[in-house]
């Protein structure tokens, strides 16, 4: 959260802009353009090949060479903090980046956006820092800072001239141990009425605004961890007290339920002994319960659907399929199969709708990938004008169908491999990426090392295993689907022609 910036529901498909990552259009673009997770681009980094491995430019190759000539230690607290170093020379700056293991999924009814509620918190003092001086603090040494929610975490980062990391830990630390010697009524009634007024103009005032919500709440059941998203209800930040808020920090803001990243031009050692100087008094705290189980069935054994009247600039069809956890092969099948289908203006949906059939302005595919339930694969066509819902859905099965039937070609295979390459490079390639990428595998899979070499495992995906998951989650009987209708007919096929030709 930052003052310019909302972030919450990073993961949302559906939700803001505000984001450099994922299918390019529409809502479905703007949102998991921010995701941490299956991420359809089409930038280019500069890299070489040494081995077999591409690396970001300014790396050389080391025995390391399967993770890029990355390397990362881990270490760990007496109070359970888990910290990750990796040493980057190439420019001076450092990367700060705090997870903590809590998100929407660990909300109750009735508690809904608490997560996101004290995300914004965290910025609002602690002990020795008061009201905006985080932000104050950063940006006057010279450096960026913000922070996200999402389903399954809570993150805080910090970039930073190299010289001033010390600042950026002592931040940290003093907010992680401190917080609730600022935390007043005064300051969750002023972070209340931004979050709900974040709501009011990111979701509920926006076109398509709360597609997100409402294809998540018809993919996971009533009372299910993931069926409400982190934005959370308006009722329900009403209801949170100052109480809540204090129970909720001590709850999961403690150094045994996060793990922090330093990545730069740091000196590993000096950084450790920074962070046990500022984290290392900080107590653990043991009252936390692990989230609810989020297991279901693979399928959703049949196909669900809301038809919503709104004022739209286009009908729209959307729908979310369930698809593999992440963290398994076949969630990286999954993934390669999206790109196939709607990652980018080369995928077999865009080439159908857009460029040949010219009845949409807009199609893609994108992934929110998921550790605690199945992920979602996100379909989102915007339609050119005059053009019915049931016309689109028909080429969109007719392709999902062939696809399943055929698999991809060779070409595509190596397409879509080419541009998981590419992201991989891409989140990576700064300091602040790297820092990201080190806690997501930590917090989610236990173990960091994972994000150095996560590209090798989408790479030795086959074809045929790319197939097995198309066919057996890409179907009717698998997906919710949600139809915009729009309130006043519109005819603006030959301008959304037009755009589609650009």
């Amino acid at each position: 959260m930052d003052r310019a910036t909302d972030n919450a529901d990073r993961d949302s498909p559906f939700g803001p802009a505000g984001a450099e990552r994922g299918v390019r259009s529409g809502p479905v673009g703007r949102e998991l353009r921010q995701m941490p997770t299956r991420l359809h681009t089409v930038t280019e980094l500069p890299r070489k090949r040494i081995e077999g491995t591409y690396m970001p430019m300014g790396h050389t190759a080391t025995e390391q060479a399967g993770s890029g000539g990355l390397t990362a230690t881990e270490h760990r607290l007496a109070n359970g903090l888990r910290v990750v170093l990796s040493e980057d020379h190439l420019t001076p700056v450092a990367a700060v980046c705090l997870w903590y293991d809590v998100g929407s999924r660990h909300e109750v009814k009735g508690r809904t956006g608490l997560a996101h509620l004290f995300e914004h918190l965290m910025f609002q003092g602690s002990a020795q820092v008061k009201g905006n001086g985080h932000f104050e603090l950063v940006q006057g040494a010279g450096g960026s800072l913000n922070g996200t929610t999402s389903f399954e975490r809570t993150n805080y980062f910090e970039t930073m001239p190299a010289h001033e990391l010390e600042l950026a830990l002592w931040l940290e630390a003093d907010r992680m141990g401190s917080l609730l010697t600022a935390l007043d009524e005064e300051s969750l009634e002023n972070q209340r009425d931004v979050v709900k007024n974040e709501r009011r103009q990111r979701y509920d005032n926006v076109p398509y605004g709360t597609a997100f919500e409402k294809l998540t709440a018809m993919a996971y059941p009533e009372g299910h961890p993931y069926h409400h998203t982190p934005i959370g209800s308006m009722a329900d930040l009403d209801a949170a007290s100052l109480e809540d808020a204090r129970a909720f920090f001590r709850t999961y803001y403690a150094p045994n339920n996060a793990v922090l990243s330093v990545v730069g031009d740091i000196d590993p050692e000096r950084t450790l002994a920074w962070i046990e100087k500022y984290f290392g008094s900080i107590p653990s705290h043991d009252g936390k319960q692990p989230p609810r189980d989020g297991t279901l069935p693979d399928i959703l054994g049949g196909e669900l659907r809301e038809v919503v009247e709104e004022d739209v600039p286009s009908r729209a069809l959307m729908a979310a399929y369930r698809l593999p956890h992440d963290g398994t092969r076949e969630a990286d099948a999954g993934d390669l199969a999206l790109t196939v289908l709607g990652g980018g203006e080369s995928s077999r949906l865009y080439n159908r709708l857009v460029r040949r059939d010219r009845s949409a302005v807009a199609a893609g595919f994108g992934l929110l990938r998921l550790a605690g339930a199945p992920s979602l694969g996100w379909l989102d066509v915007k339609t050119s004008g005059g053009v019915e819902v049931p016309d689109i859905e028909r080429a969109v099965d007719e392709e999902l169908a062939r696809f399943a039937a055929e698999g991809p070609t060779p070409e595509e295979m190596e397409r879509a491999q080419a541009q998981l390459e590419r992201e991989w490079l891409d989140r990576l390639a700064t300091v602040s990426g790297r820092a990201d990428e080190l806690c997501r595998f930590a917090v989610l899979f236990g173990d960091p090392q994972l994000a150095l070499t996560a590209v090798q495992r989408v790479l030795d995906i086959t074809p045929e295993e790319v197939q097995a998951v198309a066919k057996a989650r890409l179907r009717p009987d698998n997906r919710a689907v949600l139809v915009y209708e729009p309130t006043e007919p519109t005819d603006a096929a030959d301008t959304e022609e037009g755009e589609a030709d650009q």
